[in-house]
């Protein structure tokens, strides 16, 4: 998914953005969980493997006060690798009208110590990785995901989300944050629809 920036959120911004995620507060909280084994999440997004058709909607001008969106159409295919420690996914999407199009590549690589996944996005027009990643869970089928990047100069925060990850549509968004986390903006939303039935090749 695409964002891009130079500057890479430090992990104690990433453990506060989490910790504020969770929202675990009370100590019957912590009694209730204490005695539940760590969730092992090597297999979180096995739900993505496959073949997909995928629709977006892009916001033109995030944290502008505009609402003028576009939308596009195309493709997705995942695969996983190293026994689901890591997938791989080809996003290919267009839109005719506006005359552009994304092809971008998405690398998420899972941490068995920290039992979080990290997320690169690479696309084509630029040939290489963006420098900052996004960090993140799973928790009861919802993931969220924080990271760091700059929009016009200006640090903002980055967070993706998924949800309705046991169903046949997931759905994902990506928003922006120019307050530390306060409020959020999303600029981009894309559905999905499996377009076979496979559930992606091990490697």
């Amino acid at each position: 998914m695409p964002v891009r920036g130079r500057e890479q959120l430090t992990a104690v911004a990433v453990a506060l953005l989490l910790a504020a995620a969770c929202d675990v507060t009370g100590a019957d909280s912590g009694a209730a969980t204490s005695s539940v084994a760590p969730h092992d999440g090597q297999h979180d997004f096995d739900f993505l493997l496959g073949s997909w058709k995928i629709h977006l909607k892009k916001r033109l001008r995030p944290l502008s006060g505009s609402n003028e969106w576009v939308e596009f159409d195309g493709t997705v295919v995942c695969r996983t690798i190293w026994n689901g420690l890591a997938e791989v996914e080809e996003f290919n999407v267009d839109s005719p009208e506006k005359n552009i199009f994304i092809k971008g590549l998405a690398v998420r690589l899972y941490n068995p110590k920290t039992r979080q996944w990290t997320i690169y996005w690479a696309n084509s027009k630029n040939g290489g990785f963006d420098p900052q990643s996004q960090s993140g869970q799973f928790n009861d089928g919802r993931g969220e995901f924080y990271g760091q990047d700059t929009l016009d100069g200006k640090a903002i925060y980055v967070r993706w989300t998924w949800t309705n990850t046991t169903s046949p549509a997931p759905h994902f968004e990506q928003a922006y944050s120019e307050d530390g986390g306060r409020t959020w903006e999303v600029n981009w939303i894309t559905e999905q629809t499996r377009s076979d039935d496979a559930s992606g090749k091990t490697h």
